[in-house]
């Protein structure tokens, strides 16, 4: 059994037991999370999309808060003696898949 489930502005494939990186949810370590937006679900039945969803969840726990590597960006313009450099972390939550509802 399989999800889909649209959160912070992506959208994952989830199953039980699966961890995976999400943008920054807010929650300590251990805390219990609901996923609402859940666009298909793939069960015994087959599969289902669209208004059969309105009330399913994907609920999951909190492995941790971290950032992400950085990610770094370089601007240049020839001959003109112009660099820039700028970097950026983005803040993430690991998520343990617990039950999908």
């Amino acid at each position: 059994m399989y999800a889909v489930v649209r959160t912070g502005g992506k959208q994952y494939k989830v199953a039980v037991n699966d961890i995976l990186r999400v943008e920054s949810l807010a929650g300590e370590k251990g805390d219990e999370v609901t996923l609402d937006d859940v666009i298909l679900v793939s069960g015994d039945d087959g599969i289902q999309t669209g208004e059969s969803l309105s009330g399913s969840q994907v609920k999951g726990t909190i492995v941790s808060q971290l950032r992400d590597k950085k990610i770094l960006i370089f601007k240049k313009n020839r001959r003109k003696n112009y660099r820039r450099t700028n970097g950026h972390r983005q803040s993430v939550t690991e998520l343990k898949i617990t039950a999908i509802q």
